[in-house]
């Protein structure tokens, strides 16, 4: 049978930021790890964007040898705690374990963080640099998100010289300020920064490329190659009437704010952030969801506005049940008309219609359509929007040559390349907002593209 993971007592969390998930028990993660069928073939691996041995590491926990599973997991995954944690594991690997056909699958996302949870960190001070790779050649990454830290971890790996620059005060891209505490403790993700610096990459915070430095003068400083994971950090909005109205927040803006402000040690820091008691999120996303969450631990009542049903929500299905445990209030097959204020200009309340589901869009899901008459008004003083976002034209307006899409998104060739040569993209940069290990995964490519590049014109 399936072991379940243990989690924070619903009435227990929301007064709290502590992680909601506890993890696998020593007996826990043993039972599970020998439900494993050590397959010969395994499918579970080619639903990893990163390739993990994923019956390697497994086994080597049947066997408990859990220090030796973070190492087999660390051969291609730099940032195993993080993805213990918050990648989609049902829609990826799981999705392809064997034991789909007649039982359930494996939970591989729970022995990931396992092994990663055993509080040894690996020590690879060193590892890689013996060999200096084409004259000790110098890469520049810009952005420390999943795919910036993966990225510089594999050249690091491979003997390169690499230097990471950060807009802002501190590491982790969306990790640190994107995902709330409950779900992805900011311990953690300093935990995993620190392993990227021990392999002797060199971390350069409040600089922004574009700005700071152009991508120009990171050639003129000595860089043979860059690699672009600056992520997708413009907000999406709705397009109504009333949106510019106080108490609306991006969800970009809201999460921003409580956790590099440190909300979640209240009452220590007192994060100023002017939200009343009555709070909507528009958005199905696990950030829509982060955003909800995050509003209930304030005290919030918090209702989730979505145009679809709840099978439509591209959001975790562990983020919807914890939401639900948590309290929140679910208004599905809604769609938000506009807004409307009172006379000192902030928001009181929101006109909305109802939806229902018409033929399949280019998403795959059906697509939601107005139900003419069914408008109503709902009461609020506060709403966030969580509905997506897009990659900030900072960089791509201040780099003359720098090809883009019509959403913003850096144009690669399939080795990840832009328009520039020597120059790479990868990430939300270019596909727009994705999953962690999906930037992760478009980094390990970059990196093997930046060697073959350098290699081939050394």
């Amino acid at each position: 049978m399936r072991q379940a993971v243990r989690r924070q007592d619903p009435k227990e969390r929301i007064a709290n930021f502590n992680e909601v998930s506890l993890g696998l028990s020593d007996q826990q993660a043993m039972l599970e790890a020998r439900r494993c069928l050590q397959c010969k073939n395994p499918q579970c691996v080619k639903g990893c964007p990163v390739n993990i041995d994923i019956p390697g590491f497994i086994k080597l926990i049947s066997e408990g040898k859990r220090f030796k599973a973070l190492l087999k997991i660390k051969e291609k995954n730099n940032l195993p705690a993080v993805c213990g944690r918050v990648c989609p594991q049902e829609d990826q690997c799981e999705k392809f374990c064997i034991l789909n056909k007649k039982d359930t699958p494996i939970n591989i996302g729970a022995l990931e963080r396992y092994a990663s949870d055993s509080e040894i960190i690996e020590d690879e001070q060193g590892q890689g640099h013996q060999e200096k790779l084409n004259g000790q050649a110098k890469i520049a990454v810009v952005g420390s998100g999943p795919a910036g830290l993966t990225c510089s971890a594999d050249l690091a790996k491979m003997g390169y010289e690499v230097v990471l620059f950060e807009s802002l005060h501190i590491a982790g891209g969306v990790l640190s300020y994107g995902i709330p505490e409950f779900r992805l403790p900011k311990k953690i993700v300093s935990q995993e920064v620190d392993y990227i610096r021990s392999l002797g990459v060199k971390i350069n915070t409040g600089c922004l490329i574009g700005k700071t430095l152009e991508i120009k003068e990171l050639f003129d400083q000595g860089f043979r190659a860059v690699f672009i994971a600056s992520g997708a950090g413009l907000p999406q909005f709705l397009g109504i009437e009333g949106e510019n109205l106080d108490r609306i927040y991006s969800a970009n803006e809201f999460l921003t704010r409580l956790n590099l402000m440190k909300a979640y040690l209240f009452p220590a820091y007192d994060t100023p952030l002017n939200i009343g008691e009555k709070c909507v999120v528009i958005g199905g996303g696990n950030v829509a969801f982060d955003c909800a969450r995050w509003a209930i631990r304030l005290k919030k009542k918090v209702t989730l506005i979505y145009r679809r049903t709840e099978k439509e929500m591209p959001a975790r299905k562990e983020e919807i049940e914890n939401a639900k445990e948590e309290g929140l209030i679910f208004s599905l097959l809604t769609q938000p008309v506009k807004f409307l204020g009172d006379e000192r200009g902030y928001v009181k309340a929101m006109e909305c219609i109802k939806m229902e589901l018409g033929e399949p869009d280019s998403s795959g899901r059906r697509r939601p359509r107005p139900i003419k008459g069914s408008n109503f008004t709902l009461d609020l003083d506060t709403a966030i929007i969580a509905i997506g976002q897009r990659p900030n034209p900072l960089l791509s307006k201040a780099t003359k040559d720098l090809k883009t899409n019509d959403n913003g998104t850096v144009k690669v060739d399939k080795e990840l390349m832009t328009s520039i040569p020597g120059v790479f993209a990868g990430g939300d940069i270019i596909t727009g907002s994705d999953t962690v290990i999906a930037a992760m995964g478009a980094g390990k490519k970059a990196a093997l593209s930046i060697h073959h590049f350098l290699r081939d014109t050394s």
